[in-house]
């Protein structure tokens, strides 16, 4: 059974995030329960639409260092169906929204699920990112 489209997948601010996760060495779109996901070739890092009543928004992995201060944000919540431990939502239609903040949580989702490969490649694009 298909599931119903949750969300417009070019509407302009789902197109920002496909513009930020896309820039990431191996990543790809696969569209999944009628949302886009970005994955580092197989593992989801950015999963689009937390749910039904926020098709505008984000779930992304965290930093396990960075987990607990991020759910203390009030721009953050527990995503349904996601491990609360990891994962958290993020609205994108806050007038709040900070861009630059959601680019980094991005590449640290993507961090988390990457491989070696992938993880030399991104590390080639940032070297002031890599460990060492």
């Amino acid at each position: 059974m298909e599931h119903p489209r949750v969300v417009d997948p070019r509407h302009p601010l789902v197109e920002r995030v496909r513009a930020v996760c896309l820039a990431l060495p191996e990543a790809v779109e696969v569209e999944a329960w009628g949302r886009p996901t970005f994955r580092a070739a197989k593992p989801i890092f950015v999963h689009v639409s937390a749910s039904m009543e926020r098709p505008l928004s984000i779930v992304l992995k965290t930093d396990p260092d960075e987990h607990h201060a991020l759910v203390q944000d009030g721009r953050f919540f527990g995503p349904p169906y996601y491990d609360r431990d990891r994962w958290v939502g993020v609205d994108l239609d806050r007038p709040d929204t900070d861009w630059r903040l959601l680019a980094e949580l991005i590449e640290t989702s993507y961090r988390q699920v990457a491989n070696r490969r992938q993880l030399t490649a991104l590390d080639a694009l940032r070297p002031e990112h890599a460990d060492g």
